[in-house]
């Protein structure tokens, strides 16, 4: 009976805790996109076989205490492991959109910082995968209370690193796109 009531404890537990990791959102913070919606297919405009410029994306829900944003977008599904495809870093708080086509330079929206991506360039790089099965294209937004302080150019790595224990709110949202 003990054994009976302490799964039950933990099953109720769970239902409200342990789905944070499997949840778009943690902290009530939510993304979206005026180009495509989660886990739709991603316009030709924003790969590698179209203008191959960063979509618009917008976000609400931040916690007070947001001091900057971090994105990172990455391709689990690349045959060579996951791909990143953008890191950007130290957006600034107040900042709740990202408009379409963010240049490729190491600092823009007047402070963010962007990093490399695997195509070993600063900035943005759409979808190419290979002919075959859909990929998915992971973005996700952190709300962390202080900037990375990290200069351009930085990994996704260090990024990560540099705001561990700061992440106060997460989103996701993931488009797909194959050949």
């Amino acid at each position: 009976m003990k054994l009976l009531c302490l799964m039950l404890i933990a099953a109720i537990l769970c239902s409200s805790g342990c789905m944070a990791e499997e949840r778009k959102e943690v902290g009530g913070m939510q993304m979206s996109s005026s180009a495509f919606e989660d886990g739709e297919r991603m316009p030709v405009k924003y790969t590698g076989d179209g203008a191959d410029v960063s979509p618009p994306l917008k976000w609400k829900n931040a916690p007070d205490n947001t001091k900057a944003f971090v994105l990172i977008c990455d391709d689990p599904d690349a045959p060579v492991g996951n791909w990143i495809h953008w890191v950007l870093y130290d957006v600034p708080a107040e900042t709740s959109e990202l408009p379409e086509g963010i240049p490729a330079t190491g600092t823009v929206l007047e402070s963010a910082k962007q990093g490399n991506n695997d195509f070993r360039k600063l900035g943005y790089g759409g979808p190419a995968p290979p002919p075959g099965k859909p990929h998915r294209y992971i973005f996700t937004l952190y709300a962390i209370d202080r900037p990375t302080g990290l200069p351009a150019g930085a990994g996704k790595g260090e990024v990560l690193k540099a705001i561990e224990g700061h992440v106060t709110a997460k989103a996701q949202l993931t488009g797909v796109y194959s050949r």
